[in-house]
């Protein structure tokens, strides 16, 4: 089978990458197409993985339209010369356009209810919608696809992450030392359209907040002020997990990184006016994420709530027990996702007639 896999963002390699790896291994063609997003095409590189670029996505109105039409052509031109059996994407509308137009089967994954824009240019290209059962959306019955599971486990689950203490020497701190990750977001995306997040004055009170506490480290899309500067996160972006792993606080406003959190053993506080339906979960069933809104009080709730994590006695292994809970009532995503595909439409009939086959996966 020959599969085309889409990567639009950054955490789109991590979702794939160990699916890759083992359909490969198991005689299978995979093509990677990519956008030039962040740290999207540097991680595709680390990982040995050929790929082709379409481009950088346009930020404006009339950019974005014209970034759409150029994916689509850009895609279409690559999968009529590799002829894939497959297409696979984040819920990726490009992948979805070239799908129907190849007459081709398409597999869109997706977490993110408030993705508006994208939901509706993919969602009737798309054969099979897969969503973790936290998902708040609904989709036709015949078309969707549920999992127990969220989709960092596809790559932080303990069959495909290990932990590197080194790290701990990088950063400068000790194992058992606390020390708490900020991670502010640059709001570009379209389904970022009306949010602010937290406010300089903010994230200010913040690092002055923890630092109390131990060391800080921050994570941005957007350029820090000078004051801030000093506690910039400088680490190599895939040593992020294990930074993240050792952690005892990542406080900021990306729903990726709290879930993350939550599956590597640290508490996330995370600020959104919207949320998604995997980090409620995360609160409701394992309090191992926080769920905050951008209003100015609960901005001001959200830090509190940090020094109170802060001060509590053995907080990093009470999140590591949650953490076990958690992984014992998931699944595998990668295994489920390779198995999902290799099988393909089979697979998604059996999931759609006896759900419960996924606990194969576990």
């Amino acid at each position: 089978m020959r599969i085309l896999f889409d990567i639009g963002h950054p955490a789109h390699i991590h979702y794939f990458k160990n699916a890759i790896r083992i359909l490969e291994d198991r005689g299978h063609e995979t093509v990677i197409t990519a956008r030039d997003k962040e740290i999207a095409l540097y991680l595709i590189s680390r990982l040995g993985f050929k790929h082709y670029c379409t481009g950088k996505n346009l930020s404006s109105k009339m950019g974005k339209l014209y970034s759409i039409i150029r994916n689509d052509f850009k895609i279409y031109r690559i999968a009529k010369r590799v002829k894939p059996d497959l297409l696979v994407s984040f819920f990726l509308p490009f992948t979805a356009h070239v799908g129907k137009i190849l007459g081709k089967p398409v597999i869109g994954f997706t977490d993110t209810e408030n993705a508006r824009l994208n939901i509706w240019l993919t969602e009737p290209y798309t054969d099979t919608i897969v969503v973790p059962k936290c998902y708040k959306r609904n989709y036709p019955a015949e078309k969707k696809v549920v999992f127990d599971g969220y989709f960092e486990l596809s790559y932080l689950h303990p069959n495909y992450f290990q932990p590197d203490p080194s790290v701990l020497s990088v950063l400068g701190v000790q194992e058992i030392e606390t020390y708490t990750i900020l991670r502010f977001v640059g709001w570009g995306a379209a389904h970022d359209i009306g949010h602010s997040g937290l406010t300089l004055e903010m994230k200010r009170k913040a690092v002055t907040e923890f630092s109390t506490y131990g060391k800080v480290f921050i994570s941005s899309e957007k350029e820090l002020p000078v004051d801030l500067k000093q506690y910039k996160f400088n680490l190599p972006p895939e040593k992020m997990h294990d930074a993240l792993y050792y952690a005892s606080l990542l406080y900021g406003e990306s729903a990726t990184m709290a879930s993350e959190s939550a599956v590597l053993g640290t508490h996330a506080i995370y600020l959104d006016n919207e949320g998604r339906g995997y980090t409620d979960e995360q609160e409701r069933e394992y309090g191992l994420v926080y769920n905050y809104s951008e209003s100015l009080q609960d901005q001001e709730d959200s830090i509190r709530k940090g020094v109170k994590l802060l001060r509590t006695p053995n907080l990093k292994s009470k999140a590591q027990d949650l953490r076990r809970q958690l992984l014992s009532d998931k699944i595998d995503v990668t295994a489920f996702m390779v198995w999902l595909i290799e099988n393909y439409p089979e697979s998604r009939r059996i999931m759609q007639r006896d759900p419960e086959y996924q606990l194969r996966f576990k």
